[in-house]
């Protein structure tokens, strides 16, 4: 795909392909002054493409000038064109003295730009990358006879998603609009929400054949510099065709490439992106997805829901202590079982230990066994109601799910309890409030149920202390992934595994923003003194 890795260090770094001296020459090209050759080059690099509208037109008085405009249908306002730019130039300074092609004036750009064209985003050219890049992003461009100079006018409009709610960030209470596939749009939802003067945008253009938007967005004082620092080199040796989604650019720039659990975090809500930039946290927006990245991620914020923020203290704080229970079951629960049931008998009362020996009396198959074929069913269900037509795919998904399992049980192929188990973990991964942690928990699960066959809780002991560890050695550019649970914060308690009052929040986490930590003032202490 044009990007490389290499072991550097026992670590694995992108490597940046040198670039073609033919292609690099053929980016350098700059305009011609003789129009006809400037709009053929145009045609023969673009292949004659049909969706490429060119018209060429006279300007100024008699028409002693020759202009041409250039426009892609479908990615332009073709009424603006119209009404804006041609008008202006073929009506409007039909009687302005003009000097022909063959005395060309150094003013006229100037002119034009000043008193002839009534638009707002105007720029001034040379090269014939800009054009290119300019005319298939939806601008119009205007080349003049005897001008090695051209202009480019901001006007884009092609057919897009409007704002709307969320579909995979739900909420009962708060705001309900969601990003949508236009950079602009996307950053104006932010705008909207922090009137900042010090939140800063960065452009970038990444992607040598999609040559895709990328801004990233943070609030200068508050965020980390050296966080913001290590985001632009990650995002500046990137060197590929195209990037068409969100998730190219995370795969691109996250910390470890083999770990199951996210080190960048994804969403398409506006208001959970503005509090991650409030903490200090960094925003990159990809054109084309509704999906924005935020870093630094840690290990306790895909557990947070932007809900949390909008209900009580008490609430909220029972309902993540259940969001990490639920993490817990879908993680570890056929596990557990299969190693009571296999290895520990004595762990069982013995009412239920009679009773699971007599439901699998009949079933041929090992505890392990059982779990797997009931696990890599729902699996499938699960990913075919996703695919399959919304009308049919979530009632597709629970019948195909109750009639397999009520058949499997009856045929005696699997034991009662195993169905409950697996129901049980398969209801509880849902929970989780984000898609990428759920992912990781899915595919963590079938490992402890190797370790639980092989070597009972043992190795589900031993397997928990490795995945800790490994979650203790992951960073999230440069931050601890486990922070504030280690390294051990006890201000950080304030919003991990429960949440208290947004008036007891003082300060921002301390390893993300390490500037301006205070985020608001005692309430107490601020409090005026009584009159005297």
């Amino acid at each position: 795909m044009g990007f490389f890795y290499e072991k550097v260090n026992n670590q694995l770094k992108p490597t940046i392909p040198s670039k073609s001296p033919t292609k690099e020459s053929n980016e350098k090209q700059i305009l011609k002054t003789n129009l006809q050759e400037n709009i053929k080059t145009v045609k023969d690099t673009l292949g004659e493409s049909t969706d490429i509208i060119i018209r060429e037109i006279r300007i100024g008085k008699e028409g002693v000038l020759k202009a041409g405009i250039m426009y892609t249908d479908g990615l332009s306002d073709a009424p603006s064109i119209q009404h804006f730019i041609m008008e202006s130039l073929m009506l409007e300074i039909k009687d302005t003295n003009i000097e022909s092609e063959l005395r060309p004036s150094p003013n006229l750009m100037n002119t034009l730009k000043d008193f002839a064209m009534t638009v707002g985003e105007l720029k001034e050219f040379t090269h014939f990358d800009e054009l290119f890049l300019s005319l298939l992003s939806g601008d119009v461009i205007i080349l003049i006879e005897g001008y090695s100079e051209g202009l480019i006018i901001g006007n884009k409009r092609w057919a897009e998603r409007g704002v709307t709610e969320s579909t995979t960030q739900t909420v009962i209470r708060g705001p309900r609009e969601a990003f949508s596939e236009n950079i602009r749009i996307n950053t104006a939802l932010i705008r909207r929400k922090i009137k900042d003067p010090q939140l800063w945008m960065e452009s970038r253009i990444i992607g040598k054949r999609t040559k895709t938007n990328i801004a990233v967005m943070y609030i200068k004082g508050i965020a980390n510099d050296d966080i913001v620092e290590e985001l632009r080199l990650r995002l500046d040796r990137i060197d590929i065709d195209g990037i068409l989604e969100s998730g190219n650019i995370e795969e691109l720039i996250q910390d470890s490439q083999i770990s199951t659990f996210p080190t960048v975090y994804n969403s398409e809500r506006p208001d959970v992106v503005a509090a991650a930039i409030l903490e200090g946290r960094v925003a990159i927006l990809i054109d084309g997805t509704p999906f924005v990245l935020t870093v630094p991620a840690l290990f306790v914020q895909f557990f947070q829901s932007s809900e949390d923020y909008s209900q009580r203290a008490d609430l909220t704080s029972l309902v993540r202590i259940l969001r990490f229970f639920s993490f817990g079951i879908s993680l570890l629960a056929p596990a557990l079982f299969i190693a009571a049931t296999t290895f520990h008998h004595e762990m069982i009362p013995t009412a239920l230990l009679i009773n699971l020996a007599a439901q699998r009396e009949g079933v041929p198959f090992p505890a392990f066994i059982e779990a797997l074929i009931m696990e890599i069913t729902f699996e499938i269900l699960r990913e075919a109601g996703l695919r399959m037509p919304r009308a049919i795919g979530s009632a597709m998904s629970i019948v195909g799910a109750f009639v397999i399992g009520t058949a499997a049980v009856e045929a005696g192929m699997i034991s009662a309890a195993m169905v409950i188990v697996v129901s049980i973990t398969a209801i509880a991964s849902f929970v989780s409030p984000t898609y990428d942690m759920a992912m990781s928990v899915r595919i963590l699960r079938f490992l402890f149920m190797g370790l639980a066959a092989s070597f009972g809780l043992f190795g589900v002991t031993v397997g928990l202390i490795a995945l800790i560890l490994h979650l203790c050695s992951l960073r999230s550019f440069g931050i601890p992934y486990m922070y504030p649970i280690a390294p051990f914060n006890i201000s950080g308690q304030k919003d991990t595994f429960i949440r208290v009052p947004i008036w007891k929040m003082f300060t921002r986490p301390h390893l993300i923003s390490q500037k301006n930590i205070k985020r608001q003032q005692n309430p107490i202490s601020a409090k005026p003194e009584p009159d005297k």
